[in-house]
């Protein structure tokens, strides 16, 4: 295996040890007593938003997760293309490898692949039409 590749695993291997040592955000119980005389109603929304963003900060570290174990896959399956483009089978550049060695698209295939984002015909905040 190459160097170029060995520094790529050790950084995978370092960012799962690094997500699994980290661990889920703890979700925290919506109500703790119901029938709790004086119980604060506001506390209510931010407890559900608290939840929300926890369970999303999960999801996305999960994803991440997989990527890393997807990525350390391909490279012990076949070194030889770990880097390449899985679509377009060129070389997704070292900087991004460097900041997401999960990558598995370079950036247009990941432009391509997200697709564009759809545009209103608003042009300003007060403009309804």
């Amino acid at each position: 295996m190459s160097a170029g590749a060995e520094r790529h695993r050790k950084r995978l291997l370092d960012l799962k040890a690094e997500i699994l040592a980290a661990g889920d955000v703890e979700l925290e119980p919506g109500r703790h007593d119901a029938s709790a005389v004086g119980s604060d109603e506001d506390a209510q929304p931010l407890a559900e938003m608290s939840q929300a963003i926890a369970s999303s900060r999960n999801r996305n570290r999960s994803g991440v997760l997989a990527k890393v174990v997807a990525a350390l896959a391909r490279l012990d399956a076949d070194p030889e293309s770990y880097g390449l483009c899985t679509e377009c089978d060129e070389p997704i550049p070292a900087k991004r490898l460097e900041l997401m060695p999960y990558a598995e698209l370079c950036v247009d295939c990941q432009q391509a692949n997200d697709g564009k984002r759809p545009t209103g015909s608003r042009r300003h905040l007060r403009d309804f039409r």
